[in-house]
């Protein structure tokens, strides 16, 4: 679908609000937002841009690496350059606001940046060499906020600014992510008792989308991104944005409106802005957000990866991964996944829970466990707690710790290079590039199952480990650079182009990814066991075969597969085959 032009989308703009508020309130968010829109319109330069093959984002803190004498924004863009430049073209730079808890998603101003992380400036200047991705955490924001503290004075410009309701509401039906409390009572300036929307913690209170003057300021900000540098948005725990009394509080039909109507107001500066949301929640319920493919999501995060592609290589079966594999479907050819395997958080539970059934579970959490990880719980309605997620480093969720370092780089090797073989835009976490192991000093100082996988790492000293020939760090980070720069060179992972998924025997998962051309493709091949496994894909071959990764050329369709062996297979045109 092509953009709107300028008319289409205002009448769009304007028909969204009236289809949230009344007629006045409606009316009055139309004539600012018209305002705010002109005004960045002014101050932003806008360039077309469309994602293609050579698409890969790191996902860091901005925080992530530091160095004595420099701010940790310059160390990790030092970093990127002497290591990554030439492989990875985009960053997500996790909230590198001011901010009071929660690693930085609890934000106290959502225009500066964290003083310890850098400044505007270092923003700046790692845009100037990488795309980059902003989050906005716009559900809720930090109890020290300017905004909240306004609303416990009783401000009248900050009235009705957060959800408060009474105590004594039911709110059974709503879902809930966490076990803590829905309600946090504070008390405001004249001493009154104020029991205030907590979805995640008492830190961070909701913001009440009901109050037109909230999706204002909260525009301002996302524009604010745009005008700095960000190329893609990132909207974090977007399915709770929209409260309404009765219902589960998620994925209501307002949450979806106030999406698209964000995305108009944003595509109305600049068109070329991805939108990629975040909702760690059922498959199914996730990728709604794509809505009808041109109107919400240009992204979605593939949730159900992380613990299906574990869980199969735990088991040594791809059965469960192939057959949801070959659910995905996408509303047009303007949209794809984002795939990961591992963030910031832990492995999300939630987005296998229609497809692993209870026995799969537990075998995760007791998989789990036995690696040294952690698992988090969420409070569900008629049971005490359900687990929510996994906190536990990729590559010791895949390896058990008496096992050798060679079994765990070929099982971690195998999971990241599903990621970059899916069809979509592969996200890397810092940690995975890297090979970091649990780093439980810090759930011991900080008491949070999160922080496992969130260790800061000095400059110096990741320098050196990943120059330590035959080391873990050593051997995956080249072995995962050589996976990356063979995609970005091949236009069937195109992130747009048609795709399949094969089937062959339990242990090989096999993607088909097709060209723009014809007779282009290639077919991903993923053994998942530690032994040895014939394959056939006499039903697919059409002349020789060959392995753009080891550049061997397989002349048969029935052949061997290595244990936890990659093959990325493209047809050898004529003129091109060799002899053996």
């Amino acid at each position: 679908m092509l953009e709107r032009d300028s008319k289409e989308r205002l009448d769009f703009i304007k028909y969204s609000l009236e289809s949230i508020y009344n007629k006045e309130d409606a009316a009055m968010a139309y004539d600012a937002i018209a305002v705010l829109i002109k005004e960045y319109q002014e101050k932003v330069e806008s360039k077309p841009y469309v994602m293609t093959e050579k698409d890969v984002i790191l996902i860091t803190y901005g925080d992530q690496i530091f160095h004595e004498g420099e701010t940790a924004l310059a160390t990790l863009h030092r970093f990127l350059n002497e290591y990554v430049q030439e492989c990875i073209n985009s960053v997500h730079i996790l909230p590198f606001y001011p901010y009071s808890s929660d690693d930085g998603f609890s934000i106290v101003d959502y225009k500066g940046v964290c003083p310890l992380k850098g400044s505007w400036k270092n923003i700046k200047a790692l845009n100037q060499d990488h795309r980059l991705m902003f989050d906005g955490v716009i559900n809720h924001m930090s109890q020290l906020s300017h905004w909240f503290e306004k609303f416990l004075a009783n401000d009248p410009e900050y009235y009705n600014f957060f959800t408060e309701l009474d105590p004594s509401i039911d709110l059974t039906a709503v879902i809930r992510p966490r076990t803590t409390p829905l309600l946090t009572e504070f008390i405001d300036d004249d001493g009154g008792i104020r029991h205030v929307w907590t979805t995640f913690s008492a830190d961070q209170v909701d913001l009440n989308y009901a109050n037109y003057k909230v999706l204002l300021k909260v525009l301002d900000v996302l524009l604010l991104y745009i005008e700095k540098g960000a190329s893609l948005i990132r909207l974090d725990a977007i399915a709770f944005i929209w409260k309404e009394i009765g219902t589960n509080c998620v994925h209501l039909p307002q949450t979806h409106e106030l999406i698209q109507l964000m995305r108009e107001v944003i595509h109305a500066v600049a068109p070329e802005i991805i939108i990629i949301t975040e909702t760690n929640v059922p498959h199914d319920e996730n990728i709604s957000y794509f809505g009808n493919g041109s109107d919400e999501a240009h992204m979605v995060y593939n949730f159900a990866l992380p613990p299906l592609l574990a869980f199969s290589i735990l088991s040594g079966d791809t059965t469960k991964l192939t057959a949801w594999a070959k659910t995905l479907k996408l509303p047009s050819d303007k949209v794809c996944f984002f795939n990961f395997t591992a963030s910031h958080d832990g492995i999300g539970v939630r987005a296998v829970s229609n497809i692993l059934d209870k026995d799969e579970l537990n075998f995760m959490v007791n998989s789990c466990k036995a690696h040294g990880g952690l698992v988090s719980y969420r409070s569900v309605e008629g049971e005490e707690q359900s687990p929510y997620e996994l906190n536990c480093s990729y590559i010791d969720i895949l390896t058990h710790p008496d096992e050798d370092d060679t079994l765990r780089l070929k099982r971690m090797i195998l999971s990241q290079a599903v990621v970059l073989a899916m069809p979509g835009v592969p996200g890397i976490y810092f940690h995975s590039l890297v090979g970091s192991r649990n780093y439980h000093e810090a759930v011991r100082k900080t008491r949070r199952n999160r922080a496992i996988n969130r260790e800061k790492l000095n400059f110096d000293n990741i320098k050196e480990e990943l120059s330590e020939e035959g080391s873990l760090r050593n051997n995956l980070f080249k072995r995962y650079k050589q996976l990356i720069s063979i995609r970005i060179h091949e236009p069937c992972f195109d992130p747009f182009t048609r795709f399949e998924f094969l089937s062959l025997d339990k242990e090989v998962f096999a993607i088909k990814h097709y060209g723009k051309e014809s007779n282009e493709f290639i077919i991903a091949l993923h053994n998942f066991q530690k032994t040895e496994v014939e394959v056939d894909l006499s039903p697919y071959k059409e002349g020789v075969f060959m392995d753009i990764i080891s550049h061997r050329q397989l002349q048969e369709g029935i052949f061997i597969m290595q244990p936890y062996e990659i093959l990325w297979l493209k047809p050898l045109k004529e003129g091109e085959k060799k002899n053996d």
